[in-house]
């Protein structure tokens, strides 16, 4: 796409986080796992992760096909499911696509799903996960796409404090921010980034990476972001939208 090999550079960012990093309790994946969704290109990605013998969830960006997720990343220890326990955390995983739209909303069933779940387990630290960002990051055309009733959203986030940060995909370069108690933190593409701080849409060739999250026992959490040695390879920067 736009000259990238994004699966090689998918493969590699997946082999760089292991390498480096000694222990991976699970992978969090955010979206837009497909640009032009296939079960074939699923079984794919599931196929890659299913090498690590791990945990991995997976929910849907603008770009995926959540019926063809259900069933190619619902094998194995590979699954789309909603919600996860681990340890005294829960990781709350929602839907913000709008089918056929670029754009991102939480529906009242994301958002009963969401208080649901922390109503269940109140003792336990939250962090939620997202394909939208819901704060603008000063780029006018993604911030166009961004989840359209966030401020609803960040209501809900405000009445639980056990929800500690919330962790997005969409923007293809980092985020990080403060909302009252709440961190909002995005991860980069594991394929090219888009230019930060863009009024149009406009691509750079700064290497592809990935967010280490670390979950501690009494609530925080430490995060880093990393990127891949090697330069992003047959970027085409002057092709329009893709």
């Amino acid at each position: 796409m736009l000259g990238v090999d994004t699966e090689y550079y998918f493969h590699k960012v997946l082999d760089h986080a292991f390498a480096v990093n000694s222990k991976i309790d699970l992978i969090l994946a955010t979206g837009d796992l497909a640009q032009h969704p296939t079960i074939a290109s699923y079984q794919r990605i599931a196929q890659k992760l299913q090498t690590y013998d791990l945990p991995c969830i997976c929910l849907p960006g603008n770009h995926d096909d959540l019926a063809q997720m259900h069933s190619a990343l619902n094998v194995g220890q590979i699954s789309c499911n909603k919600q996860t326990l681990l340890d005294n955390w829960q990781i709350i995983a929602l839907n913000s696509q709008i089918p056929g739209k670029p754009g991102g909303r939480l529906e009242k069933q994301e958002l009963d799903f969401l208080e649901a779940c922390l109503h269940a387990y109140p003792d336990r630290h939250a962090l939620i996960a997202v394909h939208h960002h819901c704060q603008t990051i000063a780029s006018p055309w993604l911030d166009a796409m961004m989840i359209k009733n966030s401020a609803e959203f960040l209501a809900v986030l405000r009445r639980y404090p056990k929800i500690k940060a919330v962790t997005c995909g969409h923007i293809h370069q980092v985020m990080d921010k403060q909302v009252d108690a709440i961190r909002l933190f995005s991860a980069p593409s594991t394929c090219f980034q888009f230019e930060p701080g863009s009024m149009g849409f406009s691509v750079v060739d700064t290497a592809p990476g990935y967010r280490m999250i670390h979950l501690q026992q009494d609530g925080g959490l430490e995060t880093a972001v990393y990127r891949l040695p090697e330069a992003l390879s047959g970027l085409q920067t002057k092709t329009g939208p893709y």
